[in-house]
């Protein structure tokens, strides 16, 4: 393992940190019946919006288990150092990124307003993305100098 995969995983894993954080909090005051303070007016519609749920489930909580997910895996590459783990990783972001896309098209064209917490986690979700790409080409790299 190089030390620039390894500074870039260690950024990844605060990125996914922030992320986790972030969804953790929404899905905290959903479930407690809160719309959270926002310095910006939209939260509320968005957070309460029939976008907001799918299948009932609370997106919040599925990117709490998303980043989760990230961490885990984060922390398990650190600790084992076996590429493929942050490989999938970084795979993995691309789904994030992709559900990312959607929402902010969710807010901007069909709700009609922003959520600052759901803004956070697409910008979150977008870096673990270029930081996925970059992983992805730096392990590439370093498996073609060992052969």
């Amino acid at each position: 393992m190089t030390k620039s995969i390894k500074i870039a995983v260690v950024i990844f894993l605060v990125v996914g940190v922030i992320g986790f954080l972030d969804a953790t909090y929404l899905t905290v005051e959903h479930y407690r019946g809160n719309i959270p303070p926002c310095t910006i007016q939209g939260c509320e519609v968005v957070l309460t919006s029939e976008q907001s749920k799918i299948f009932g489930v609370p997106v919040a909580l599925l990117g709490a288990l998303y980043y989760l997910v990230i961490l885990i895996l984060s922390v398990s590459f650190l600790d084992g150092k076996k590429e493929g783990v942050i490989r999938f990783a970084s795979r993995l972001t691309f789904l994030g990124f992709i559900a990312s896309v959607y929402f902010v098209y969710l807010q901007f064209f069909v709700i009609g307003e922003i959520c600052q917490y759901c803004m956070i986690s697409a910008g979150t979700s977008t870096l673990l993305f270029v930081l996925g790409i970059y992983i992805l080409i730096k392990t590439r790299q370093s498996k073609v100098v060992q052969y």
